[in-house]
């Protein structure tokens, strides 16, 4: 598997997947870091972002909660 080089914060993939930023948070809540979560710590305030799997997976996430 290659290392992580960068990663997707969750506005950005609000906006790929076109939904709502809190919706994707709340999903994000069950989804740990082996799934392509991550908690990214900054001055201030940290920020969800998510590796293209991370994405995937949410996108699957998100799929089994609207049925």
């Amino acid at each position: 598997m290659a290392a992580i080089s960068h990663v997707f914060t969750i506005s950005h993939v609000a906006a790929i997947l076109r939904e709502d930023e809190d919706t994707l948070q709340a999903l994000a809540e069950s989804m740990e870091p082996e799934d392509g979560c991550l908690h990214i710590i900054g001055i201030g305030e940290g920020v969800t972002a998510f590796t293209k799997d991370g994405i995937e997976n949410l996108r699957e996430l998100l799929l089994d909660s609207k049925e």
